[in-house]
């Protein structure tokens, strides 16, 4: 199952960066995962500072 970004992201782009697919991108004020391009790794949720990041 894809990780999921939730809707108080800071829209930091810490996320983006540690993403190994390149699956995050900016969309408006916040960042979004494309649920196709996600590897479930995680890496994107232990770089988010405002931890609002998980498993959808």
């Amino acid at each position: 199952m894809a990780y999921v970004i939730g809707n108080d992201c800071i829209n930091c782009g810490a996320c983006e960066g540690a993403c190994p697919a390149g699956a995050i991108s900016e969309q408006g004020n916040i960042r979004v995962i494309d649920a196709a391009a996600c590897l479930d790794c995680g890496a994107c949720a232990g770089e988010c500072p405002a931890q609002v990041i998980s498993q959808g």
